[in-house]
């Protein structure tokens, strides 16, 4: 009968645990300053929890960088800003705005103080509500504020 109960409890914990990670939050995993990247889209990913667009920049050595860039879910791309499956489409050349991720890999959030714009018409196809703010102010341990 214990070791049901031991078993049993194993599996709340578990069941419950496991949810609680499914989301996480990205304080300190992007650098606080935005930065732009320009280049050719080689997928559109509209999954959950967050959609993402691959595409390919050119550096100033002339190779190819394949980078990653995450967005919101599906369903708010498409109440918030109207997207499609052929908003972002393969071989676009797009500009985005947003931050990188710590260390210098090549992948950039889009989903906070960010822009996306088609590059060869300027149509902009994603703008967060705070682009163009600053990063948040820092307390005094180091740590951002929430606002």
């Amino acid at each position: 009968m214990a070791r049901r109960a031991v078993l049993v409890a194993v599996f709340v914990v578990l069941v419950v645990a496991v949810p609680l990670g499914a989301h996480h939050g990205d304080a300190g995993r992007y650098d606080e300053e935005v930065i732009s990247v320009t280049g050719t889209v080689v997928a559109l990913q509209l999954v959950n929890p967050h959609s993402r667009i691959i595409f390919d920049v050119v550096g100033k050595n002339g190779k190819t960088v394949r980078w990653n860039a995450e967005l919101g879910q599906p369903q708010q791309l498409i109440k918030q800003f109207g997207w499609t499956p052929q908003t972002i489409k393969v071989g676009m050349k797009v500009t985005m705005i947003g931050r990188q991720l710590k260390g210098g890999a090549p992948y950039i959030n889009l989903t906070e103080r960010s822009n996306i714009m088609v590059t060869d018409t300027c149509n902009e196809t994603d703008r967060t509500e705070n682009f163009g703010k600053g990063a948040p102010p820092k307390s005094d341990k180091g740590s951002f504020i929430a606002q």
